[in-house]
């Protein structure tokens, strides 16, 4: 009984390209499985990605069949005992289309649902129909926007997109700071904290960057992220604390 309740299953699920199989890496790299992600279809990485080992997904770049990793997680860190530890199932699924059906049976096995949304092109079609699977399953699910390193939305409008495709209320627990090549980081809403990266600029997601802490308000932040990201964020914290949605675990 132990081992079944400390067990968590998600499956990762999206429109096809939206950046599933990389997310699934990172969880891996964060969780200790892996040393170095494998980009799926970088040249200069001479790796595929964990999760797609047939020879038809390294060969096209894309998830045709659904994959299983797990890794130990505990919000105690290292310190951890393992009766406080949690068994991590993580379920990569195919996106495309054409090997939904497989998707679609996988959504059956899971206690919840990470849905991967591009930052730049928004809710997708096959994002709308794997909600639709979710709903009728009462799945609980969780949204991740993904490619904030690229040109991307505004997110508020994003969060507008989500809420009238998906039919579902939003609360953000992290908010971009900036995007594209200005991409500094995230703020932590539930910690109240700036999570800043730092990187050499060549290691492109495969390693693991230093994360630097800060509070709102810091005058180190304008250092660290620039002053104009610094205002605009306190901006849109004000802004989402007064008048978007409340969390509610429940």
């Amino acid at each position: 009984m132990n081992e079944i309740e400390r067990r968590r299953t998600f499956a990762i699920i999206s429109h096809p390209d939206a950046g599933k199989t990389t997310l699934t890496e990172k969880f891996l790299l964060f969780g200790g499985q892996i040393q170095v992600a494998g980009a799926v279809k970088s040249n200069k990485i001479r790796k595929s990605a964990t999760s797609d080992w047939m020879d038809i997904e390294k060969q096209r770049g894309i998830s045709v069949s659904t994959s299983v990793m797990e890794f130990d997680y505990s919000p105690k860190g290292a310190e951890a005992k393992e009766d406080e530890t949690y068994k991590v199932n993580i379920l990569d699924t195919p996106g495309h289309q054409d090997f939904a059906e497989d998707t679609y049976r996988t959504l059956t096995a899971v206690d919840s649902s990470i849905i991967v949304v591009d930052s730049a092109k928004g809710v997708e079609a096959q994002t709308r129909k794997l909600m639709e699977v979710c709903r009728m399953r009462n799945t609980p699910v969780i949204i991740f926007v993904n490619k904030m390193d690229r040109e991307a939305r505004d997110p508020f409008e994003l969060m507008e997109n989500i809420e009238e495709i998906l039919g579902i209320k939003t609360y953000p627990m992290n908010w971009p700071i900036s995007c594209g090549k200005d991409f500094k980081g995230v703020y932590d809403r539930s910690a109240k904290r700036v999570l800043a990266f730092s990187s050499d600029g060549r290691a492109n997601g495969v390693k693991m960057v230093d994360e630097i802490e800060a509070e709102l308000g810091d005058a180190a932040l304008d250092t660290l992220i620039g002053t104009a990201n610094h205002e605009k964020l306190a901006e849109d914290i004000e802004l989402l604390d007064g008048a978007a949605e409340e969390f509610d675990l429940e």
